[in-house]
């Protein structure tokens, strides 16, 4: 306990100067910028065309309606949670711990899902704006929905655009489960005629724009450098980093989101490996008592924190949407998932351009006394990546939710303290990293939010 509450110290005194600007009490949630991820603006994924009459679609939906079984309802409280995203970052997360795809592949994936559904999700309410659209219950009385009908226009369906996104960028990822995601975006779509909250048209045009944004992700998955082949060697001497098939070698070379360059950011050279200051952090890392807790811990942090941190800061996502409610609206919701994931994407990018410009040896190797937890992971020691990216996560949901500013970072403060019970980084890779992040989720959060007054 004390512990913890020395971390959650530790960790406000750390941040506050950065996420304290956008922390407050406020009962809504920043509010996006208008700004795309995949366009300059969500208006250049339209234009939308005018709606057909209500007269002409409310025949064939109240023949819908009336046909609702109590299954179709439990399907429609299924995909009505959270807003039009949250679904599908549990189908995406899920999708990929079934096939064991680590960290690094993960987040790129979500990425793209979640830069695709926020610009079609934001085109599509930009357009409601513009359409006027009533909806059906509001046209006729006499039709009975299944859930709520939300207090915005109808046209075009934010849900049917994030299904049309999702479900396309999905097939593309898995292409062995295409037929699997497409049939959950019908059903997706098909939920909100079913309740009687959209008319067929609302759905054909979200659609429309979900597919628009999921091409371009598509597109731009084929530009991003992920799939560059390395052809260098590892560099030999004194404080180097020792191993072979280094991983991602090549990440400070991908396409980022919101930085202007990887090394926008790069941290400056960690000290000689014969320092004083060296030697200093290494004693720390050899004297620290290690007890079944902390070795609890480090395992927790990487695997569950480390391999499957997406997973982790997702679900996080997930949860405070559900926690929060009404303060985050569809297009907000949106937001906050691609504004996590890009952050963890150009986190990523950021610190691996600084590991392999420095290379820096592992404690285990400049001490092979020294006996971690479990093994490194295949890379140069510093900055540590589990500051950065646990930090630019944190960081951007602590300015998000608020109310869980401070466990938040604690929690982001713990991962990047376990490295050191693990017995893996030194002090000063987990500062370099934690600053790293800080300062790629501060730029995250500027290109995602409007900042709110104070």
């Amino acid at each position: 306990m004390m512990r913890a509450l020395k971390i959650a110290l530790l960790t406000a005194a750390f941040l506050a100067p950065t996420t304290a600007a956008w922390a407050s009490d406020q009962l809504t949630a920043p509010a996006p910028r208008p700004d795309g991820w995949l366009v300059k603006s969500t208006a250049d994924l339209g234009p939308v065309s005018p709606p057909p009459k209500a007269e002409s679609e409310l025949a064939d939906l109240k023949g819908l309606v009336s046909k609702r079984s109590a299954a179709d309802v439990e399907r429609i409280l299924w995909w009505n949670v959270g807003g039009p995203a949250y679904r599908w970052n549990q189908i995406a997360v899920e999708a990929m711990l079934d096939d064991f795809v680590t960290t690094l592949p993960a987040t790129r994936t979500l990425t793209l899902i979640h830069t695709a559904i926020d610009d079609a999700v934001a085109a599509a309410s930009a357009a409601k704006a513009v359409t006027k659209r009533l909806r059906p219950s509001q046209v006729d009385p006499s039709i009975v929905t299944a859930i709520p009908a939300p207090q915005n226009p109808s046209y075009p369906s934010v849900y049917a655009a994030a299904a049309a996104a999702a479900g396309e960028l999905l097939g593309h990822i898995f292409p062995d489960r295409a037929g699997e995601f497409a049939a959950k975006a019908e059903e997706a779509m098909q939920t909100r005629l079913l309740a009687g909250v959209a008319y067929p048209g609302d759905i054909a045009a979200g659609r429309a724009l979900g597919e628009k944004a999921a091409a371009l992700a598509i597109a731009r998955s084929k530009t991003d450098g992920w799939d560059r082949k390395w052809a260098g060697s590892v560099p030999q001497g004194p404080g180097k980093w020792q191993g072979s098939n280094p991983i991602a070698p090549l990440a400070g070379t991908w396409r980022p989101w919101v930085l202007v360059r990887a090394d926008e950011f790069r941290p400056a050279p960690p000290p000689a490996s014969g320092s004083d200051r060296a030697k200093a952090a290494l004693a720390e890392v050899k004297t620290y008592k290690r007890t079944p807790a902390s070795n609890h811990r480090a395992v927790y942090w990487e695997v569950f924190g480390g391999a499957r941190g997406f997973a982790l800061w997702n679900e996080i996502v997930r949860t405070k949407l559900l926690e929060y409610g009404t303060a985050f609206d569809a297009p907000t919701s949106a937001r906050a998932f691609a504004a996590l994931n890009v952050a963890y994407w150009d986190a990523t990018i950021a610190c691996f351009d600084a590991k392999y410009a420095y290379w820096y040896i592992r404690p285990s190797q400049l001490d092979p006394g020294l006996k971690p937890v479990f093994a490194p992971p295949n890379h140069p020691s510093y900055p540590a990546a589990h500051g950065c990216l646990s930090t630019a996560a944190a960081t951007v949901l602590a300015a998000l939710f608020p109310r869980d500013r401070q466990r938040l970072l604690a929690l982001a403060k713990e991962a990047a303290e376990a490295r050191i019970w693990a017995g893996i980084h030194y002090r000063f890779d987990i500062e370099a990293g934690q600053a790293l992040g800080r300062k790629v989720g501060e730029k995250v959060l500027a290109r995602a939010f409007i900042r709110p007054e104070r």
